[in-house]
This record gives C-alpha cells, sequence and structure tokens, in this order.
C-alpha cells in the first residue's frame, strides 16, 4: 500500500467534507417531525403540571401515559428519519430529540416551573399557555438546530455523550422521584 502525497490526502479530505456537506443539505424530515415531538411535549408539560397539583393515582398515571407518549413519538420519528434518509445523526436525537441543546432544555425549564406554578395556584389557563409556548419553544429549537447543522454540519454532528445523558437522566429520575416523596 502506498502512502498518499499530502496532496492526495487533502484531496480526499476535501471531498469527504464535500459528501458530508451534501448529505447534510439533502436531509428531508419525516411528515410532521417537529410539531409531533412539540405537541407531545407539551402534552407531558401538561401532564406534569396536572400531576404535581392533584398527586392522585390517575394523574400518576396521566403523567406517566404522557411520558410513554412522547417515548414512542420520538422512537417513531427518529426510525421513520433513519428510513428516509439511511443515516442516523446523534445530534439531531440528542439535542432536537431529547433536548439537551440549551434552548430545548431551558425553553422546557421554563415552561415545566411556569405551568407548575399555575397548576399549583389553580390558573389551569396558563397551565395550558405554558404547554402549549413550552412545545413551540422545544419544536422551534429543533428546526433552528437543523437549520444550523445544514449550514456546518461537523459542527453539529454529534449529540451529547453517553455518560452525560447517564446523568441527566439519573438527575431527573431523583428529581422526580422527590416530588412523589414530597406531594405524599
Amino acid at each position: 500500500m502506498a502512502v498518499p502525497t499530502p496532496d492526495d490526502a487533502a484531496a480526499a479530505l476535501a471531498e469527504a467534507g464535500a459528501s458530508r456537506a451534501q448529505l447534510a443539505g439533502g436531509l428531508g424530515l419525516p411528515s410532521c417531525f417537529h410539531s409531533s415531538i412539540g405537541v407531545t411535549v407539551a402534552l407531558q408539560i401538561a401532564a406534569a403540571a396536572v400531576e404535581v397539583a392533584f398527586d392522585t393515582g390517575w394523574t400518576r398515571l396521566l403523567a406517566v401515559a404522557a411520558a410513554a407518549l412522547f417515548a414512542l413519538t420520538a422512537g417513531v420519528q427518529l426510525s421513520r428519519f433513519r428510513r428516509l434518509n439511511g443515516v442516523r445523526i446523534g445530534g439531531l436525537t440528542s439535542r432536537v430529540v431529547l433536548g439537551t441543546g440549551w434552548a430545548a432544555a431551558s425553553s422546557y425549564a421554563v415552561a415545566l416551573g411556569g405551568a407548575f406554578w399555575a397548576a399549583l395556584t389553580g390558573r389551569w389557563w396558563l397551565v395550558a399557555l405554558c404547554a402549549c409556548a413550552g412545545g413551540l419553544a422545544y419544536a422551534g429549537s429543533g428546526r433552528r438546530w437543523l437549520r444550523l447543522y445544514r449550514r456546518d454540519p461537523a459542527a453539529h454532528a454529534r449529540g451529547e455523550p453517553a455518560g452525560w445523558l447517564v446523568v441527566l437522566s439519573a438527575l431527573a429520575l431523583a428529581v422526580l422521584a422527590l416530588l412523589v416523596l414530597v406531594g405524599r
């Protein structure tokens, strides 16, 4: 095997970069991708607020069902994306669907906090508003990420490290357990 010259190596790298940019620019999204994610996030925020306000068996079931619906929707949409494009993109899974990007995570946290406060004070119209705003912001942050990815796929393709996702998941479960224990 011959060692490539610096010019050959540079040409191969340029070709790989051009191929990555072409793939990123040509990616398609399944129908209702952002809207289905945004709607299920809004439903999950609203169901969590109802659970915090009432803390009964049926409200726990409602919150679990809303979280399961989000997980199902996320899995279906990611599977449809893979079938449509033939690739998986870690950044899409992590930042767009799971909401680990700064805009998605912060908008979710603000909407969830607002919905909790509104539910605890009986302002149900505000719960609905917070949930809808949270879902819209979550979906909007996904659209923004996709635009950024298409402009610079190398900088945006990677998702969060698996270890960090495990830490975040454990933290979320600990907060959920604390809310359940405090609510009793």
